[in-house]
C-alpha cells in the first residue's frame, strides 16, 4: 500500500473526529480548546490533500478498499476511496476554504455560549466530513452517503438558531427542496445497478457499450435532477437564497466549499455518461443559463446583503452547469475553484460588515464604511472585480474560458451569457458602492461603533483576496503570452474518455480575443454606470413599481410554488388528517369500541338475578339448539 492510501483516510476521519470530540465534550471544552479541535482537524486535512495533490500531479490515481459496505450475491460495493485529478481539487477547495471560514468563525461566534459554541462548530466539522466523503467516494453509493450528510448539516448550520421560526423554516425548505433533487440521484443509482450490476466509477464508466442510448440519457436526466437541487437551479433553487438564515460563515461554507459544488462535482465525474447523451446536455445547458440570468435579474434589487451574494451563487452556479451542458467540464471545474475563493470572500466580507454594523444587513442603511473598514473595504473590492470578471483577476480566465466554448456550440447561448455577465458586474459594484462608498446612513450609535475586524476575520479575508487575484492564473490561455492552461492539462486524464469522443472547441486567436473584448468592455461599462449611480446614494420612501417591483419580489416564485404546490399538498394533508385518519381509521377503531361497549351494556341487562328468568332462558336455549339439529 502506498504512502498516500495509508494516509488519506485521515482526509474525512479527522473532522469526523472533531464533530464527535466537539459535540460530546461541548459542555467542557472552553472556547479556545473548541476552536482550536474544529480548525485545526480541518487545516491537518487541507496538509495531507496537498500531499496527495502532489502525488497524483504526476498522472498517478488511487483507489482504497476498506470493507465491502453491500456483499450479496448480485452485488458487491466496497467502502472506497478514490484520489485523482477531479478529488485532489476539491479536497484542496473544500479543506483550503473550509479551515480559513473555521478560523474566522472562531471570531464572528465569539458571542455564543461555550457549549453553543462547540456544538457550532461540531456542525461544521461534520458538514465538512461529509463533502469530502462525497468527493473521496470512488462509487455513487459512497457519493450519496455524502450527498446525504451535506443535505443534513445544511439544516442544521441553516437552523442553528433554532430559537427563530424563521430560520427553522428556512431549514426545513433546504431539507425538503434537496430531498426532492435526491430522489431523481437515487433512481438514477438503481438504474446503473439494475443495468450494470455495479455502481462503482471505473466499471461504470468503462461497460457504458452495455447501457443503451436511452438508458444514459435517463440515468443522466435523474443524476440532473439531484443536482439541480443541491446546486439551487431551476425550479430547486429558491432555498438557497433562504439559507442565509444561518450564520454569516455557514453561508460562506455552503456557497464556497461545500453543498453547493456537489453537483457539479458529480456531473464533472460523470462526464463520459453526459458527453454520450447530447439531449442531457441541452437540457443541462439551457437550465444552468436561464438559472444565471433569473437569478441575476433578481439579484439586481436585493437590499439584504447576503440575499445579493446569494442570488450572485445561484447565477454562478448556472455559469457552471452551461459548461458542463457545452462539454467544456474543465471550464466548469475551473469556475468551481475560483468561485470558492471570490464567494467565501464575499461572504465573510459582508459577515465583517455585519458584525461592525451590529447585526444590520439591509444595504440601505450602510454607506462609507470605506474609511471605517479598510482592510474589508479592499478585499471585498478585489472580490468584486473577481466575480465581474475583470482582468487579470481570477474570474475573468474561468468565466471568459466558460463563454468562449460555449460561442463554439451555441451563439446565442454566448450571447445570453454576456448579458448575465452584465448583469453581474452591475448589481455586484451596486451592492459595493451602496456599501462602502458615500456617506453613513446608519445610527449615529452604528457609527460610533464601527471599526475594523479582528484579526482572525482579516487574515482570512486577507488570504483569499490573494487567492481572488492570483488563483486564476493557473487557467491562462494560450493566447495570452502563449500561456499554458495548467488546471487543463491537470484534468485531462479525468476527461480523456469525453475528448475522445468529441473535439475541444478551437476558436481563432481574433476571435477570442474579441469575444474577450466585448465581455469585458460590456461588463465595465455596466460596472462604471452602477459606481456613478450609487456611489452618492440617498435612501428614499418611494416604493418600488413595475418590473423592479417583480425583481424585487423575485419574480414571485415562491408565491407561485405557494399556490400551486405547498397550498393544495396542504388541503390534502388536511383532508387526509380529517376525513381519512380522523374519520376513517381513527372513526373504525372508535366504532369497534363504542360497538363493544354497547353490546356489553345491553348484554349486561340479561344478568337480571331471577331464578324463573334463568330456567326460560335455559329453555329457550335447549329449543333453539333442537331446531338447529333439526334442521341440519
Amino acid at each position: 500500500m502506498s504512502n498516500v492510501l495509508q494516509m488519506v483516510w485521515l482526509i474525512p476521519a479527522l473532522p469526523l473526529i472533531g464533530f464527535f470530540v466537539l459535540g460530546l465534550g461541548r459542555k467542557q471544552l472552553s472556547k479556545i480548546m473548541a476552536g482550536l479541535i474544529g480548525s485545526g482537524t480541518v487545516f491537518i486535512s487541507f496538509l495531507i490533500s496537498t500531499y496527495a495533490f502532489y502525488n497524483v500531479k504526476n498522472g498517478n490515481t488511487h483507489v482504497a478498499h476498506y470493507f465491502d459496505f453491500i456483499n450479496i450475491s448480485t452485488l458487491k460495493i466496497g467502502f472506497d476511496f478514490q484520489i485523482d485529478q477531479l478529488s485532489s481539487v476539491f479536497l484542496l477547495i473544500i479543506t483550503g476554504v473550509g479551515f480559513l471560514i473555521h478560523v474566522y468563525s472562531t471570531a464572528y461566534m465569539h458571542d455564543e455560549e461555550p457549549k453553543d459554541f462547540a456544538k457550532y462548530f461540531s456542525f461544521l466539522n461534520l458538514f465538512i466530513f461529509s463533502m469530502l466523503l462525497l468527493v473521496m467516494g470512488a462509487n455513487y453509493v459512497i457519493m450519496f452517503i455524502g450527498w446525504e450528510g451535506v443535505g443534513l448539516c445544511s439544516y442544521l448550520l441553516i437552523g442553528y438558531w433554532f430559537k427563530n421560526t424563521n430560520y427553522n423554516i428556512a431549514a426545513k425548505k433546504a431539507f425538503i427542496m434537496n430531498r426532492i433533487g435526491d430522489i431523481g440521484f437515487l433512481l438514477a443509482v438503481f438504474w446503473l445497478i439494475s443495468k450494470l450490476g455495479t455502481a462503482d466509477y471505473h466499471q461504470v464508466f468503462s461497460h457504458t457499450f452495455k447501457l443503451t442510448l436511452t438508458d444514459i440519457t435517463g440515468i443522466t436526466l435523474l443524476l440532473f435532477v439531484g443536482a439541480m437541487g443541491k446546486s439551487a437551479q431551476i425550479p430547486l433553487y429558491t432555498w438557497l437564497p433562504d439559507a442565509m438564515a444561518g450564520p454569516t460563515p455557514v453561508s460562506a461554507l455552503i456557497h464556497a466549499a461545500t453543498m453547493v459544488t456537489a453537483g457539479i462535482y458529480m456531473i464533472a465525474r460523470s462526464n463520459i455518461l453526459y458527453t454520450m447523451a447530447p439531449v442531457t446536455q441541452t437540457v443541462v445547458a439551457t437550465i444552468g443559463l436561464s438559472t444565471a440570468i433569473v437569478a441575476a435579474t433578481i439579484a439586481l434589487k436585493q437590499n439584504d446583503i447576503k440575499k445579493v451574494l446569494a442570488y450572485s451563487t445561484v447565477s454562478q452556479l448556472g455559469y457552471m452547469f452551461l459548461a458542463l451542458g457545452v462539454g467544456a467540464y474543465t471550464g466548469a471545474v475551473f469556475h468551481v475553484m475560483t468561485h470558492a475563493f471570490f464567494k467565501a470572500l464575499l461572504f465573510l466580507g459582508a459577515g465583517s460588515v455585519i458584525h461592525a454594523m451590529n447585526g444590520q444587513q439591509d444595504i440601505r442603511n450602510m454607506g462609507g464604511l470605506k474609511k471605517h473598514m479598510p482592510i474589508t473595504h479592499v478585499t471585498f473590492l478585489l472580490a468584486c472585480l473577481a466575480i465581474a470578471g475583470m482582468p487579470p483577476f481570477s474570474g475573468f480566465f474561468s468565466k471568459d474560458e466558460i463563454l468562449a466554448a460555449t460561442f463554439d456550440k451555441n451563439s446565442l447561448f454566448w450571447g445570453v451569457g454576456v448579458a448575465g455577465a452584465i448583469l453581474t458586474a452591475f448589481y455586484m459594484f451596486r451592492l459595493y458602492a451602496m456599501t462602502f462608498l458615500g456617506k453613513f446612513r446608519g445610527t449615529h450609535e452604528q457609527e460610533h461603533h464601527l471599526h475594523e475586524s479582528s484579526k482572525a476575520i482579516t487574515i482570512p479575508l486577507i488570504i483569499l483576496a490573494v487567492l481572488s487575484v492570483i488563483g486564476g492564473w493557473v487557467g491562462i490561455p494560450e493566447i495570452f503570452m502563449h500561456g499554458g492552461h495548467r488546471i487543463e492539462e491537470f484534468l485531462a486524464p479525468i476527461f480523456a474518455q469525453s475528448s475522445a469522443i468529441t473535439e475541444k472547441y478551437s476558436l481563432a486567436y481574433s476571435t477570442e480575443f474579441i469575444l474577450m473584448g466585448i465581455s469585458v468592455a460590456a461588463s465595465l461599462i455596466a460596472l462604471f454606470y452602477a459606481l456613478i449611480k450609487f456611489s452618492k446614494y440617498q435612501k428614499t420612501d418611494t416604493a418600488e413599481n413595475g418590473i423592479g417591483k417583480i425583481l424585487a419580489n423575485k419574480w414571485y416564485v415562491d408565491e407561485l410554488y405557494d399556490v400551486i404546490i405547498i397550498k393544495p399538498v396542504q388541503l390534502i394533508a388536511k383532508y387526509l388528517n380529517t376525513v381519512v385518519e380522523k374519520k376513517g381509521i381513527d372513526g373504525f377503531v372508535n366504532g369497534v369500541g363504542k360497538a363493544v361497549n354497547y353490546s356489553s351494556r345491553q348484554i349486561r341487562l340479561l344478568q337480571t338475578g331471577q331464578v324463573g328468568t334463568y330456567v326460560l332462558m335455559m329453555v329457550l336455549g335447549i329449543l333453539i339448539f333442537f331446531i338447529i339439529q333439526l334442521f341440519l
